[in-house]
């Protein structure tokens, strides 16, 4: 699947190491020579893909600069602090073990935009590599303080009160699923003085389950905060840009509420436009209403995000899926940056996470996928705007639909081959309902 800011696949079916090599040498040949920043997570098919990209960063002159299994976050920090012209993240993030992905990164550190990615396929379609002779190829390299790094940049940020922190001696379970987030968390908790309950820690690119950290995946999570007295629990994906919180009852509060509790923190110390996705929970949009500051809706997408949040200074943005971006960090969605900043209003607020979370605005959401086979997307998304032609529609992305007591949003997943259908009502009953109405539809025209 190709996107503007990358590719994604499964290793031995559309992911070969041709278009690994073809992507790698376009991005090399767009903006290089110079260093190019290259890390990965812990998927089996990585070192693979690694030694392509590479081979083709080398070909056109690029310099590039192994910072070996780390965070996606990490290696947009370093690009964005170093002299770095590009970078390359190897993840398929969520997606299961067998597949994986380049996501491309622009000197900034920032994920690149439709206008870069129209100029990586144009140099791929026109066969347009700036390949090397012999005495002018690049030559590899390797840092090994990338995490270090990350973590002293979370560690700086202004609201976050380390000593304080550390006082409290927290009890953290948390939850790596056998990614990247081993080669950051337990490091970051020593930090912050945290009593630890790691699960899935080893990053062996063998997941202990369906790496997406959605309620049904973190079970074991929750038992383990429950057996432990822990304070709160922290899964992450294995890219460890999401970021999901189980209450100290060992119930998952779900992704959507890491970031109405981040921005509720954030909008206390600081006040400032907030940007998310269409997709994120109403809840959001009420707590930046309690603090009077704007709340900007965008396509879905952590680019497209970002560069609202840019475009408006935002002190705060990010996207339901747990994924929260602090621009004064760096603007990237950030699971340790979402730790500290929790770990800070727990330790301000005083008293247990569900409590905290039941002070909050609440509403119940119902996210589902249907795989359209060889129907296409766009064609039953527009089939579902004709039908509800009376409701209020948004096409900021696909198809949204508000209703009295609900909204419906239905797109083209950017990441996998099927449609996103997702709801939100005042109920888990009601949102569901919603939910089921869509799917059916699509269902009987597929």
């Amino acid at each position: 699947m190709i996107s503007v800011s990358g590719i994604r696949g499964v290793v031995g079916g559309g992911l070969s190491p041709e278009l690994i090599v073809r992507y790698a040498a376009a991005l090399g040949t767009l903006y290089g020579p110079g260093r190019v920043l290259v890390g990965r997570d812990s998927r089996i098919s990585g070192e693979m893909v690694r030694s392509a990209v590479f081979s083709a960063l080398i070909s056109v002159g690029c310099d590039p600069v192994d910072l070996g299994i780390c965070p996606t976050p990490t290696v947009e920090y370093a690009v964005q602090e170093s002299n770095a012209v590009a970078g390359i993240i190897i993840t398929a993030s969520h997606n299961p073990v067998e597949w994986n992905a380049l996501k491309l990164l622009n000197g900034n550190g920032l994920f690149l935009n439709e206008k870069e990615g129209g100029r990586i396929t144009r140099i791929i379609e026109d066969h347009g590599y700036a390949y090397k002779n012999w005495e002018t190829l690049g030559t590899a390299g390797a840092y090994e303080g990338a995490i270090t790094d990350h973590i002293d940049a979370v560690l700086r940020i202004p609201y976050i009160d380390v000593d304080v922190i550390r006082k409290k001696r927290f009890r953290v379970a948390y939850d790596c699923v056998n990614g990247a987030g081993g080669t950051i968390l337990p490091e970051l908790f020593e930090s912050l003085g945290c009593e630890t309950h790691p699960l899935n820690l080893d990053p062996s690119g063998r997941f202990a389950h369906a790496p997406e950290p959605v309620p049904a995946n973190i079970r074991r999570l929750s038992d383990v905060v429950r057996a432990t007295g822990s304070d709160i629990g922290f899964a992450v994906d294995p890219d460890v840009d999401r970021l999901a919180l189980v209450s100290e009852k060992g119930t998952p509060l779900g992704e959507e509420y890491t970031i109405v509790l981040a921005v509720h923190h954030v909008l206390s110390k600081e006040k400032g436009p907030v940007a998310v996705n269409v997709s994120t929970t109403r809840a959001v949009q009420e707590v930046c209403r309690t603090f009077d500051v704007p709340c900007f809706l965008t396509p879905v997408g952590e680019i497209h995000v970002v560069s609202r949040m840019l475009r408006e200074k935002a002190v705060i943005g990010g996207e339901g899926n747990g994924g929260i971006i602090l621009p004064s960090v760096h603007p990237g969605r950030d699971a340790p940056v979402g730790i500290a900043v929790i770990l800070q209003l727990l330790t301000e607020f005083g008293g247990p996470l569900s409590a905290l979370w039941e002070s909050m605005p609440h509403y119940r959401m119902t996210k589902e996928k249907i795989h359209t086979g060889e129907t296409d997307p766009e064609t039953l998304i527009q089939r579902l705007r004709e039908v509800h032609q009376e409701d209020r529609i948004d096409l900021t992305d696909g198809l949204r639909i508000d209703r009295t007591g609900g909204w419906i949003h239905v797109r083209k997943s950017n990441t996998e081959p099927v449609i996103r259908v997702i709801a939100e009502s005042s109920t888990d009953k009601k949102s569901k309902q919603l939910c089921e109405e869509t799917l059916q539809r699509l269902r009987d025209w597929m």
